[in-house]
């Protein structure tokens, strides 16, 4: 029987983002006709012509007229493929489709394409995912069983944008995580509370340092208390157009316990404006991925000669051992000074080969490290001993083993609702690299912005692409399991780290994980998240 394509050619652009947003966003238009309608103009192409293009990049006869948007990327678009282990894939799609966000994008799709019955595009993906073992626009559009399907263009151009293949993959797994991660199964006691304020005074004094050698100006915020000193000295580091308040609530937290924090801010990236300043792939300059973990290192000598020097931080800077807090981009920092290597040259064909669609703002902000000339870079400050890595922009810049090289504890966050930088890729995949000791704190339902200081929130990064960000009081509980692991975490470098352990365990998450943010802490990952997670790492 013969599968056709309706088309309406109105010029390059709009008609090659109409067909990248039919076909993967809409991947599941499986029927014998599809016909695209751009005002009163329809026009037809056969689906198997498509296919083959898809298959092989040979353009038919037919598709002679479309060649101008049948590009490389387009063809990525089509053949990109979500793998499923054969034993968790129709759980996996079960999921995603009864998932908050993955009924949000079905019924995006159907406004798009408002003839198609829900229940047909669902079963296509059920059907796709227990044919194939995996998800492609192709599988998806042959097992829809609708005969004719007509889809609005202007629709569909505008939910294009709203999707991300690494954001669906967590939403897939998200349900899967909540059940798999352990949750905890004896109640939490402990003698006192670590996410409690402690009974320090938090004094504050903010300073400018100028690196006048590579021209930096580099503001820090210190946090102190009279019982500061010996041990570790703790650095905040923001993540991109975030500034040094980012984590104020955090920093007071820890300084009450009687450690001190310096919050420090890089130059050039706070400027307003800059995520529509740029282009996608000029986020961030080359050279920053280098000059940011070296701000680190040259604010640690500085530190250093302060904590000599008489005045009222004397005595309270231990620069022999550092634990770095890094959110986002400042989570690669503190992993970059932790050891992890730059794998440039697998950064770069990442870079070269993916298409937009499959790109998330992490993959766009680490693209911009391609620039750099060098294929390997180690960064690594002996003097940083912990690092705490919070929702990490590190899904492609440390490549396939630079996790590897890492010589410290680390303690990551993710979040399954994280759009700027989705826990498939940035978090999860990443983790498994990371030699032991480890631990992975999980906010199911959070977002990339949910640990951000209540007072301090910028909406200028907040720009979701499925889902809005959730801050305030409805992730308190989130925070204050962060305040309460980060210093035991940190307090493992001290003669106290028996008494912190407790802090450190699935069950203390599990005491204030709520019903509408259930909390996880683990060490490992389980055996079918593993597979998962590895099986996809491969493609």
């Amino acid at each position: 029987m013969k599968r056709i394509v309706s088309l309406k050619s109105l010029g390059q652009s709009l008609v090659s983002s109409a067909v990248i947003a039919l076909v993967w966003s809409l991947p599941g238009l499986a029927a014998e006709r599809l016909n695209l309608r751009l005002g009163p103009f329809e026009q037809s192409i056969n689906v198997s012509d498509l296919e083959r293009f898809a298959q092989s990049g040979t353009i038919s006869p037919a598709l002679q007229l479309y060649s101008p948007i049948l590009t490389p990327e387009f063809r990525r678009a089509l053949t990109s493929r979500l793998e499923l282990d054969p034993n968790l894939g129709t759980q996996v799609v079960e999921e995603l489709l009864k998932s908050p966000s993955g009924k949000q994008v079905l019924e995006s799709i159907r406004s798009a394409a408002p003839e198609l019955s829900l229940e047909n595009l669902q079963a296509g993906f059920w059907l796709a995912a227990r044919r194939a073992n995996g998800l492609d626009a192709i599988s998806v559009l042959r097992s829809i069983p609708q005969e004719t399907i007509t889809i609005d263009v202007t629709e569909a151009i505008g939910i294009a944008s709203q999707l991300n293949f690494s954001y669906w993959k967590s939403q897939a797994i998200s349900s899967l995580l909540e059940r798999s991660l352990t949750p905890g199964n004896e109640a939490f006691r402990a003698p006192f509370e670590a996410a409690a304020p402690g009974n320090q005074t938090v004094q504050e004094r903010s300073l400018l340092f100028v690196d006048s050698a590579r021209n930096r100006q580099l503001p820090v915020d210190f946090y102190w208390s009279n019982t500061s000193g010996s041990a570790p000295l703790v650095v905040i580091v923001p993540g991109f157009e975030a500034n040094r308040k980012f984590l104020a609530y955090l920093a007071r937290h820890l300084a009450s316990h009687g450690l001190t924090v310096a919050a420090i801010e890089h130059p050039l990236l706070t400027r307003n404006g800059a995520l529509s300043s740029l282009r996608l792939d000029q986020l961030v300059p080359a050279q920053e991925f280098i000059d940011r973990p070296k701000d680190v290192s040259y604010l640690l000598d500085e530190f250093a000669k302060l904590n000599e020097q008489a005045g009222v931080l004397q005595g309270k800077l231990n620069t022999s051992q550092v634990s770095v807090i890094g959110h986002s981009l400042g989570g690669y920092e503190a992993l970059a000074l932790a050891g992890a290597e730059l794998q440039l040259d697998e950064l770069r064909a990442f870079c070269r080969d993916s298409g937009v669609l499959q790109r998330v703002p992490a993959d766009w902000l680490q693209c911009a490290a391609a620039g750099l000339s060098e294929q390997r870079v180690n960064l690594r400050d002996r003097r940083v001993v912990q690092a705490i890595a919070l929702n990490p922009a590190i899904g492609q810049i440390f490549g396939k083993s630079g996790l590897t090289k890492v010589e410290t504890p680390t303690l990551v966050l993710t979040s399954t609702d994280d759009t700027l930088a989705p826990a498939f890729t940035q978090q999860l995949q990443p983790f498994l690299q990371l030699p032991t000791p480890k631990y992975l704190l999980t906010g199911i339902g959070a977002t990339h912005l949910s640990v951000s200081d209540p007072g301090n929130f910028s909406g200028a990064i907040a720009q979701g692409t499925l889902v809005k960000e959730r801050k305030g009081d409805e992730v308190a509980p989130l925070r204050e399991l962060l305040q309460g692991t980060s210093l035991a975490f940190i307090k493992q470098l001290t003669p106290e780290a028996q008494k912190y352990q407790p802090f450190l365990s699935a069950d203390y998450a599990r005491s204030l994980s709520t019903a509408n943010l259930p909390l996880r802490l683990n060490t490992e990952l389980p055996g079918n998240l593993t597979r998962l997670l590895s099986l996809a790492a491969m493609f």
